[in-house]
């Protein structure tokens, strides 16, 4: 069964969206600059090492509470 999970959604072109299939995980990022990028993890702890990452308070743009809400239902996953 995969339960799928919108982490943001900005607008219809900025979005960020997980499909959960066991213990793959499926991230995909839709950026009206990128484009679709697609992330595959076989486990939380490197979907949560992958978040912490991109989500690091010295790159993200956008308010504290903003990258902590962000973080926490990556948590929630």
């Amino acid at each position: 069964m995969i339960k799928k999970h919108q982490i943001y959604k900005k607008d219809k072109w900025n979005m960020m969206n997980v499909e959960v299939n066991g213990r793959h995980i499926i991230l995909r990022e839709i950026s009206d600059q990128w484009g679709e990028d697609t992330h595959d993890f076989l486990s939380r702890p490197a979907l949560m090492d992958w978040v912490n990452k991109r989500f690091s308070s010295q790159n993200f743009e956008g308010s504290e509470e903003e990258r902590k809400e962000i973080i926490e239902k990556f948590k929630e996953i």
